[in-house]
């Protein structure tokens, strides 16, 4: 796709900003889209709805903390691959009320 003198450039500003979008929800910028600014737009307008992919895995604050109040509780550790899965937290959470 060649840049017409209709079709304005992406500036920077919007590259920027699609380049922090692509590494929040992980996903790849393609190169065809940096050159045009509407399919930068649309583009960008697609990655802002999209909720992070990190913030799924991940447990709440609010469930770490109540995880490590109910091991205090039971003297017990919670365990490590438990704060990188909420499902795991949300599991050993059951079964230690």
């Amino acid at each position: 796709m060649d840049v017409s003198p209709t079709t304005l450039p992406a500036t920077p500003k919007q590259i920027a900003y699609a380049q922090k979008l692509a590494l929040r929800n992980q996903v790849v910028l393609p190169w065809e889209v940096q050159r045009d600014r509407q399919s930068l737009s649309r583009w960008i307008e697609t990655q802002a709805a999209a909720r992070p992919a990190e913030s799924f895995s991940h447990p709440s604050s609010k469930q770490v903390a109540f995880a490590e109040r109910l091991a205090r509780i039971r003297r017990r550790a919670v365990p490590d691959e438990c704060f990188r899965d909420r499902g795991l937290m949300s599991r050993w959470i059951d079964s230690n009320r």
